[in-house]
């Protein structure tokens, strides 16, 4: 296989593609979203080097492979943002702001607070990384919930929708601060209130400026190309438009990510009527085979960078203990902010609860950045960070469910004391 590094990477490609299709069909059958299957598939071909089989060794390490994941995260992130529109956060309704700045305020804080107090001799970067990976919402998780139960038009769910974009726009601002501060860290210097106040700024400025451009920008791009013939313009017109941002945001010292979810979020189906009265499918649809094959790479090699000897250690199960109780905890302070007398608060917070890809998606970031070339966020860490994700993901759809059930049932007897 030396002869041609290819083979190493078709080869690894195959057997995680293969594994995550296998563990995402058991995890449906179980009730659960594929993505804890994927995560867990990655779990288990990381271990398989302790029992003694080396078969899977250095899928994780492979660069190319490495890169084909990031790309599906971004792909993911744009993916996110296609299923809403700017509209779409301009008409929540302050109930859903409140929910979802109390959703990111009170994990952060809990987040930091557990990493202060159960790692005191840790930098404040991990505590700050810890909270950030808190605010994370997988909102995909509890929209699957509802839509089995048919309730997606219930107020509720309208309210954690809607709290859900704006929840992921703040998280991306917490996780741009909290990367700046290590990047300044990281060359031997802390980040000033200057600096500090120059990355929040430009991580608020490029979302709303590349929000607010693109929206007048993009009918007339998608209007120009049109005019191509040939197929596939569609498709290849968004991507273009993805990696741009995605560029873009890199280069200003954002994560890519936050590019690409911004230009998720810009297109609309009425920028590309044209492409789908010419017969073409709808954007959703094209992206979808791409997301398919990049996105379960990335979580099958979340799960492999999981040191499950970690887990014979007491210090990361107590942390992972402690995180998900203060994820859990965190996001109910949500309920503090449902107005109405009409929406079941409970709900809105347990439909807050899963971290899922989101949560995957920070910590790997932390995982990735280095001061003075250790890691941020260490294998312990990142290790109690995806219990956290898997327990939160396998506990929303049985407590919603019973929440809704509760608050259906609950109505009919309610309603003679008003």
């Amino acid at each position: 296989m030396h002869d041609d590094p290819i083979t190493f990477v078709v080869l690894g490609l195959a057997v995680i593609l293969a594994a995550a299709k296998i563990a995402g069909h058991v995890a449906g059958r179980l009730g659960q979203p594929a993505v804890l299957g994927e995560l867990l598939a990655g779990v288990a071909l990381g271990s398989a080097r302790y029992a003694g089989i080396p078969w899977f060794d250095g899928f994780d390490s492979d660069p190319s492979i490495a890169i084909l994941a990031h790309l599906g995260v971004i792909i993911l992130l744009f993916e996110v943002g296609l299923e809403s529109t700017v509209r779409d956060m301009l008409r929540v309704g302050w109930s859903s702001l409140v929910v979802a700045v109390l959703g990111v305020a009170a994990p952060f804080a809990f987040g930091w607070a557990v990493g202060a107090l159960l790692l005191p001799e840790r930098s404040v970067y991990v505590h700050a990384f810890l909270g950030a990976t808190l605010t994370a919402t997988s909102v995909g998780i509890t929209a699957r919930v509802l839509r089995d139960l048919g309730r997606t038009r219930t107020p509720e769910a309208r309210v954690i929708l809607g709290a859900a974009v704006i929840d992921d726009v703040l998280g991306l601002i917490i996780l741009a601060v909290a990367t700046g501060a290590v990047a300044a860290a990281d060359a031997g210097r802390a980040l000033s209130y200057g600096e500090f106040a120059l990355t929040l700024v430009k991580a608020v400025v490029f979302l709303f400026g590349a929000l607010s451009l693109g929206v007048y920008l993009s009918p007339r791009v998608f209007r120009v190309a049109a005019r191509l013939s040939g197929g596939g313009v569609l498709l290849a017109t968004a991507l273009v438009f993805c990696f741009l941002l995605a560029y873009l945001s890199a280069r200003i010292g954002l994560a890519p990510i936050i590019g690409a979810y911004a230009a998720g979020l810009i297109l609309e189906d009425v920028h590309f009527r044209q492409f789908v009265d010419r017969g073409e499918r709808q954007l959703e649809e094209l992206v979808h085979p791409i997301s398919s094959f990049l996105v379960p790479v990335f979580f099958v090699l979340m799960g492999m960078r999981v040191d499950v000897t970690a887990f014979a250690h007491t210090e990361t199960l107590g942390l992972a203990a402690v995180l998900t109780v203060a994820a859990v905890l965190g996001k109910q302070a949500c309920a503090l902010g449902v107005f109405g007398q009409s929406l079941d608060a409970l709900t809105v917070g347990i439909g807050m609860v899963p971290r899922g890809e989101v949560g995957l998606i920070f910590a790997n970031i932390g995982l990735g950045l280095t001061i003075g070339g250790v890691p941020v966020v260490d294998r312990a860490v990142f290790s109690a960070v995806v219990i956290m994700v898997i327990v939160t993901t396998m506990v929303t759809p049985p407590a919603l469910k019973w929440s809704l059930a509760r608050s259906r049932g609950a109505a009919p007897t309610s309603r003679p004391a008003l």
